[in-house]
């Protein structure tokens, strides 16, 4: 267990490699939400809505303005989120209360588990939608790439945001053991270390008590009388 702290971090006050990191494979699947994060908002911004015929812009998927909006929701929302938890994950090292990291991991348990099923209903609803768009309403296939690519990135980011949801969890159960901290860590103190003692290494010093007599009991003890002999 060395070198392993709390919620399957590093001990407090551990450097951090950042090659070591990149190789995580939380690390790999937080990049790769915020790539697909990006995507799906992108896609939708710049060309999920076309002109038809009049100055109005329409929602490719089938007119339907709420698609589009859920669609950049999701994304964006995602996108700042790997952002911040890609920073909380670097410096999580540095959190020397136990309290701060539980906080953190719960935070993250429950944010994960929840985008996951955004990002569900956002390719359900964005493929349902897409399913019911006529050829008339989009003329020459205009957005039909991007209404495509925000669906699939909108699956792929189901499979990311469920491998993040359960490394978070598996943080949290590692930080169960609570044996590998001492009650100042709790407070996010430094332990404190004992008095050295004056022994040598090595050796153990027994006490042994040894019976002592009570005092002046010879002394009480009554004087015998000889007679003298004549």
């Amino acid at each position: 267990m060395d070198g392993v702290g709390s919620f399957g971090a590093g001990r407090t006050g551990s450097s951090i490699d950042p090659i070591t990191f990149a190789k995580q494979p939380q690390t790999i699947l937080r990049v790769l939400s915020w790539i697909f994060s990006l995507v799906v908002f992108a896609s939708i911004v710049n060309e999920g809505y076309v002109n038809m015929g009049s100055e109005r812009l329409h929602c490719v998927f089938n007119k339907n303005a709420d698609a589009c909006n859920y669609g950049v929701f999701v994304g964006l929302v995602g996108l700042l989120a790997c952002s911040f938890f890609f920073l909380l994950d670097y410096k999580f090292s540095s959190i020397s209360s136990v309290k701060d990291r539980k906080k953190a991991i719960m935070l993250e348990v429950g944010f994960s588990g929840f985008w996951t099923f955004l990002y569900f209903v956002s390719f359900c609803f964005l493929a349902n939608q897409w399913s019911q768009t006529t050829p008339d309403e989009l003329p020459l296939n205009a957005g039909a790439d991007a209404a495509r690519a925000a669906i699939a990135f909108s699956f792929f980011s189901i499979i990311t945001w469920a491998g993040l949801t359960v490394r978070a969890v598996q943080k949290y159960l590692l930080g169960t053991d609570m044996t590998l901290f001492t009650t100042e860590h709790m407070d996010g103190g430094a332990p404190t270390q004992p008095y050295p003692s004056n022994s040598p290494v090595g050796v153990t010093t027994e006490t042994t008590e040894t019976y002592q007599s009570p005092p002046f009991t010879e002394n009480n003890a009554a004087p015998t009388y000889q007679v003298p002999i004549y």
